[in-house]
């Protein structure tokens, strides 16, 4: 690797994992713990906001970005397949923003990686069969950004249907269906949701906040399966 993209990397890793240890970032840069005090000395020379000390640990401090102008191939290839994934899958305001990114991207790479991004050929497929959904997605995730309660009428499999109001957590696609992952109030438990089960969908002004037992990451520790494929609310 050479010094400028280890230099690089080393930024990367800190902006990713927080407080570095050097013998961390040694391993992981497979160079030597006196090389990253001499990185990081001169990083720190040139005015990037580093804290820390040898064998305490590095922080960067918040606030610092760079250009995002070196990318490996590799990344050029996950930052373009993941646009034209969500293209073809997501609601059109996803969509779109997937295109814009790709748009901001290629208006600061260097002509080699703009080719690149331009040529690379790895491709999602057109117009993906994905299940109807009767509201719109965005309010859905604004929901989830907000974390504000949302209500509607859901009805399972064998078309019984019930109001619910809902925390929602998560969000995630299994072709061809959208998943809500969301505490209940009617259930008094986590639940998932198929997005095309969904009726008379309503963001409430309610706001919720994390409680114990009730977070995303108390459910994601008891459905150890969700990310493969998880059941439905019955």
């Amino acid at each position: 690797m050479r010094r400028a993209d280890r230099l690089f990397e080393i930024i990367q890793i800190m902006r990713r994992k927080g407080l570095t240890r050097a013998v961390d970032l040694s391993e992981e840069l497979e160079v030597s713990e006196r090389t990253i005090y001499r990185d990081v000395r001169d990083l720190m020379a040139t005015g990037v906001p580093i804290e820390g000390e040898a064998g305490v640990g590095y922080v960067l401090r918040e606030g610092f970005d760079m250009p995002p102008l070196m990318f490996k191939e590799s990344e050029i290839e996950a930052l373009v397949l993941g646009a034209r994934i969500v293209e073809s899958w997501a609601d059109p305001a996803l969509a779109h923003a997937a295109t814009d990114v790709i748009a901001k991207v290629q208006a600061v790479v260097p002509d080699h990686l703009r080719t690149y991004m331009a040529n690379t050929a790895l491709l999602a497929p057109e117009h993906t069969y994905m299940e109807p959904i009767t509201f719109e997605m965005p309010d859905l995730r604004h929901a989830l950004r907000q974390r504000l309660k949302v209500q509607f009428s859901y009805h399972d499999a064998a078309g019984s249907g019930s109001a619910r109001t809902v925390r929602p957590l998560s969000l995630a696609y299994f072709g061809p269906v959208w998943l809500l992952a969301a505490w209940c109030e009617l259930r008094v438990d986590f639940r998932t949701f198929r997005l095309d089960r969904i009726n008379g969908f309503v963001v409430l002004e309610d706001k919720f906040a994390d409680e114990p037992g009730k977070t995303l990451h108390d459910f994601l520790k008891r459905e150890r399966t969700w990310m493969r494929g998880p059941a439905y609310d019955p």
